[in-house]
């Protein structure tokens, strides 16, 4: 059958394709239209010759042709090569599926079963991918531990002001009034009971060994997290990572090792001022609502903080500064084509952020139950 933009020649089993014509975007009505007389009952293989020129948006309309072959079982061969604007088109839709047109999306997905073996797949690979990158980060790092300048000190100085000394307001602010919270809420119960002593315990064990640090984390997660995952993607976009891989210097030593050295020392010096700050918060409300002199505040708290208690928190903080650095940098590190995608890596970047704090912090509390810490 021959056509405007299409001949097509059966032979038994096999289809033979070639296209004619100027595949440009002004006839693609007209190629989809000759696309959909073709006769494929009963065709298992197909040969296409592309020899003619073909834009983008024919390309598409190729694309969009081999799908619908392949949807049917057919195998699809390109004789003289596959064009090199197929070839473009195919990587671009391979890193961005959402793009697809909406029939395309239809067909590829249209399989639940198929849709979670897909799913299945991508995250898979994802946590492959992302172990990689944890690996390669420690290697890194073991490397420079020989030689001070490879450790970049100012890097990681420059690092420890953004995301710690910057970060002790809001931190400050979030740790007194969620210990005020805490102190109201036990006081107004304990208190129907005569046992307002007990606030102290609620205040000083909460605040200590969960509240000042996961609080801090999740606030930092928000905060550098983003951060990271903002500052490495449009680097990405500007081509400066490549423009470093170019001149032979270590992106994964100049970019991300100083941000997770630099926020492994900013995080255990957050939560200590978060354990003053909502300690102090504590005692003022405790003050203010249940007539408990400062002393006696400070005296109780000296019975219940158990010599671990303290520790118990500040140990999770370098462990959540790497969760959280290690998802930010990699995820800006993925930034590919697009603001649109800087955007949604920075989101995903933060939310992977918390649930790694929050699944490292369930980790721990069974941790510390099984050692009686």
């Amino acid at each position: 059958m021959a056509g405007i933009y299409l001949d097509s020649q059966r032979n038994g089993e096999t289809l033979e394709l070639v296209v004619r014509g100027d595949w440009h975007a002004s006839s693609l009505a007209a190629i989809r239209e000759e696309q959909s007389r073709l006769d494929l009952a009963g065709v298992r293989r197909a040969l296409i010759h592309a020899p003619g020129p073909l834009d983008l948006a024919g390309a598409w309309a190729l694309d969009e042709l081999t799908r619908v072959l392949a949807a049917r079982e057919i195998n699809v061969e390109f004789p003289d090569g596959e064009p090199r604007t197929l070839v473009l088109v195919r990587s671009a839709l391979a890193t961005d599926a959402g793009n697809l047109p909406a029939a395309l999306r239809t067909q590829l997905w249209d399989n639940p079963m198929e849709r979670l073996g897909r799913t299945t797949l991508e995250r898979l690979d994802d946590v492959r991918q992302g172990l990689a990158f944890v690996g390669r980060a420690a290697i890194t790092q073991l490397a420079a531990l020989s030689s001070l300048r490879r450790l970049r000190p100012t890097s990681i100085a420059r690092h420890v002001y953004d995301s710690g000394i910057t970060a002790i307001p809001i931190v400050a602010l979030i740790a007194f009034l969620i210990s005020v919270i805490i102190a109201y809420l036990s006081a107004s119960q304990l208190r129907n009971y005569g046992a307002d002593i007990y606030v102290v315990d609620l205040i000083t064990v909460g605040v200590l060994r969960e509240l000042g640090v996961l609080l801090t984390a999740i606030i930092v997660a928000g905060r550098t997290g983003s951060a990271f995952a903002a500052e490495l993607g449009s680097m990405k976009l500007n081509e400066e990572v490549d423009a470093l891989d170019a001149t032979g210097v270590d992106w994964m030593e100049t970019l991300v090792l100083p941000r997770a050295i630099g926020l492994v020392i900013a995080l255990p010096l957050l939560t200590v001022i978060a354990d003053l700050i909502g300690m102090a918060g504590g005692a003022l409300l405790c003050q203010t609502l249940l007539d408990m002199p400062l002393q006696q505040f400070i005296s109780r708290a000296n019975e219940a903080i158990a010599p671990t208690t303290f520790w118990a928190g500040i140990i999770k903080a370098p462990v959540f500064a790497l969760l959280i650095a290690s998802a930010g940098t990699y995820r800006g590190l993925q930034v590919r084509g697009s603001s649109r995608e800087l955007g949604r890596l920075t989101t995903v970047a933060v939310v992977q952020s918390i649930f790694l704090v929050l699944l490292a912090d369930a980790l721990f509390a069974i941790l510390y139950m099984k050692l009686d810490f």
